[in-house]
């Protein structure tokens, strides 16, 4: 499985972005994963949208976790923002999200992305790591706090 660090370029990391809700926010980053990807923003878009109608990403606290499997994608592909406002997110503590991580999948990457997804998790799990990101003001600090090596399981 690739590290964090692999998957997450430091110039995918964005700090302060402003979206007024989900599906905007969720348009914003199609077009950025397009970019990112070379792929086209719009199928980005549906591919997250379809995710989203499978149950939200929001996984409380915060913290939004949208991923989708992208035909045409030969490496996994992450994004992270930090908004500037929170927006609604159906999140399953119904609390708006600030802090979105965004996974993009090849078909068949299945394992390798279940394993990242929960290594994400994990490490977003963490009130000392939400907060670290919700305090930093350079793109380069919040690439360090989420590529730190190492577990951040819930009994470190």
């Amino acid at each position: 499985m690739p590290e964090l660090a692999e998957v997450l370029a430091p110039e995918q990391v964005r700090l302060t972005v402003r979206a007024s809700s989900k599906r905007q926010l969720l348009a914003e980053i199609a077009d950025a994963a397009a970019a990112a990807t070379k792929l086209d923003a719009r199928t980005i878009l549906e591919a997250l949208h379809e995710r989203e109608r499978l149950g939200p990403t929001g996984v409380g606290a915060g913290v939004a976790l949208p991923h989708a499997r992208l035909p045409g994608l030969d490496r996994l592909v992450a994004l992270f923002w930090r908004l500037a406002q929170p927006v609604a997110f159906e999140a399953l503590d119904e609390a708006p999200v600030d802090l979105v991580f965004v996974l993009l999948v090849p078909p068949d990457a299945e394992t390798a992305h279940l394993k990242l997804l929960a290594k994400i998790a994990r490490r977003l799990r963490q009130p000392a790591t939400r907060n670290r990101l919700r305090e930093v003001t350079e793109t380069d600090e919040a690439w360090r706090t989420l590529t730190a090596p190492g577990d951040h399981s819930e009994a470190a």
